[in-house]
């Protein structure tokens, strides 16, 4: 069972994007690019009076119809070792490390800014949620310790349980958390529906100057498609939902 947002809160679409928006979102941009990339990223930076208004007209084209482009879902695969010291012939040595195209990574970048401004004027995400929120973690952890030595001062017993999920964006399951969104959030129309399509028919590719061995072939290249429960842990807005999917029911307090 799902908390129900308040009564007429709903997110029904996306505002337009203005040049202004999109130079303020490219400047934050990191210099790092995509293989995908048609020019680097810093090219783009130092010319974006110039690209700004074909970007916002392409995704102001695109945020009305609650499609994400296909070329957008479409990540490089790095496989790097997870330790000097391991066998770099076992497969299990590497950590993949997925790339998206800046293009994309701009949108989510637009798309989250807007999220974020209607679940805190909504009041919908958690007090005591820290993660991936500007000007929480550190008073988060101050108010931790400040509630355990209080416990503690009165001669009570305090207990701090912590959860650590392994590979925790694995863990989210697509339909549970397209289904959050709905009830828990009021995200409803092209909203929700962009949401599913950034979800649904994403891909991966191992570049073939990481095919170590011709055996790894099979598995480098049969990675068309996601498994309902992989969560593109890189992508800004899908660590927003993730994190609210997962945090928005905890109880603040054990008895």
């Amino acid at each position: 069972m799902f908390t129900s947002a308040p009564p007429g809160c709903q997110l029904l679409a996306f505002r337009p994007l203005t040049t202004d928006d999109v130079v303020a979102a490219v400047r934050l941009l990191p210099d790092t690019q995509c293989t995908s990339d048609p020019l680097p990223t810093r090219l783009l930076k130092n010319n974006v009076d110039v690209f700004t208004p074909f970007l916002a007209e392409l995704y102001n084209r695109y945020l009305p119809t609650g499609m994400v482009p296909a070329a957008f879902k479409a990540a490089y695969v790095t496989p790097l070792l997870k330790k000097a010291d391991v066998d770099p012939a076992d497969m299990k040595s590497y950590r993949p490390i997925s790339s998206l195209s800046v293009l994309s990574k701009l949108l989510e970048r637009l798309v989250a800014r807007q999220l974020l401004e209607y679940l805190n004027a909504e009041r919908l995400l958690p007090d005591l949620q820290s993660a991936y929120r500007a000007y929480h973690s550190t008073d988060c952890g101050i108010k931790v310790l400040a509630d355990i030595l209080r416990v503690l001062d009165t001669g009570n017993v305090a207990v701090l349980t912590l959860l650590d999920l392994s590979a925790a964006f694995d863990t989210v399951d697509h339909a549970t958390l397209l289904r959050r969104l709905k009830v828990s959030y009021g995200f409803c129309g092209n909203v929700l529906g962009g949401f599913q399509s950034y979800l649904d028919g994403r891909t991966h590719i191992c570049l073939p100057r990481f095919c170590l061995f011709p055996r790894h072939l099979s598995f480098v290249w049969s990675s068309t498609g996601i498994s309902p429960w992989t969560h593109p842990v890189r992508a800004v807005h899908g660590r927003l939902a993730a994190v609210g999917c997962q945090t928005s029911t905890l109880p603040t307090s054990v008895c």
